[in-house]
């Protein structure tokens, strides 16, 4: 059986080869590290060695990575980005925490479901403290399996492959109106039904609106935006205010229906009927503090499924 490759790259080896790729030459990447480019150029080496391969192909204007470069540099940020929650944490310590932990969510979560249920937790564990990012489902899901984060509140959509997952509740996406719109006399539409009026849209990298972008992509249709708000709140007031039309989960429809005098129609797409759901690699895998929290998110999901 052939041997591996054995290959002890530290982490100054790694933001090396990052700088290098991120700056494009040699040179500027040995200035960004602090050494001189006899030493860059002997790191590279050396990493090339233990490979057994090549990892960058130099050219006339600069350098690129091989095949094996691009793995290399994959990794390499999720190393040096998870040394630095690594620095974070321990500076966190401190100054008097117990406990950190990494979650990612949707756009759904983040602004319909994880405020309420965050704050019951954080008020009973004052020294844990919560860092949250906002990503699409699937990216979610990704960074849970690669250990980017704790743990997930995703769209049960997404591939939950590989992790264990629990059902929180039901968050379809609704298409909302003006009240007296000439939609609002039916329950049920699809985005292909609405696809050629004026949308009220979230900001651009929102997770949820990236999700309808796409399915939208994927109908043939691209959706015309008036304008781009960054909160739900705002796009069911422009929406009720009559400058157009625009998918928000359920929730929100429900919050802000009489309030901006707006109506929710029940999307018949597939991609629109979901369910909001926690996720980790494993609960025995977490520390205790992230533990605490995922026990506290799927009891609040249980109670509330019992009301």
């Amino acid at each position: 059986m052939p041997t591996l490759p054995s290959m002890r790259f530290d982490l100054t080896d790694l933001q090396l080869f990052v700088h290098i790729l991120d700056s494009g030459t040699l040179t500027a990447a040995a200035g960004l590290s602090h050494m001189t480019l006899a030493s860059a150029s002997e790191r590279i080496r050396g990493m090339e060695d233990a490979l057994g391969g090549p990892l960058l192909v130099r050219a006339q204007r600069g350098v690129r990575p091989t095949p094996a470069g691009h793995t290399l540099l994959h990794h390499a940020r999720l190393v040096l980005r998870q040394m630095e929650h690594l620095r974070g944490d321990l500076g966190d310590y401190g100054n008097g925490l117990a406990g950190h932990v990494h979650l990612r969510c949707n756009s759904s979560a983040l602004n319909e479901y994880l405020p309420q249920a965050l704050a019951g937790f954080l008020l009973q564990h004052p020294r844990i403290s919560v860092d949250v990012e906002e990503a699409a489902s699937q990216d979610v899901a990704d960074a849970v399996r690669s250990g980017l984060c704790d743990m997930g509140l995703l769209s049960d959509a997404a591939d939950l492959q590989g992790l264990a997952a629990w059902t929180l509740r039901a968050d379809p996406l609704v298409l909302v109106v003006p009240r007296g719109h000439a939609l609002a006399r039916q329950r049920r539409v699809s985005l292909a039904d609405a696809a050629h009026l004026d949308f009220i849209g979230l900001a651009e990298g929102s997770a949820l609106q990236s999700h309808v972008d796409r399915h939208a992509q994927r109908m043939g249709q691209r959706l015309k935006f008036r304008v781009r708000l960054r909160h739900f709140e705002a796009v069911c007031q422009l929406v009720g205010l009559g400058v157009g039309v625009g998918v928000v989960p359920q929730a929100t429809a429900t919050r802000y229906g009489r309030t901006h005098r707006i109506q929710a129609l029940r999307l018949t797409d597939a991609w629109a009927q979901r369910s909001l759901a926690l996720c980790a690699r494993s609960l025995d895998g977490l520390p205790q503090h992230a533990q605490q929290l995922l026990q506290h998110l799927a009891a609040g999901a249980e109670r509330a499924a019992q009301v």
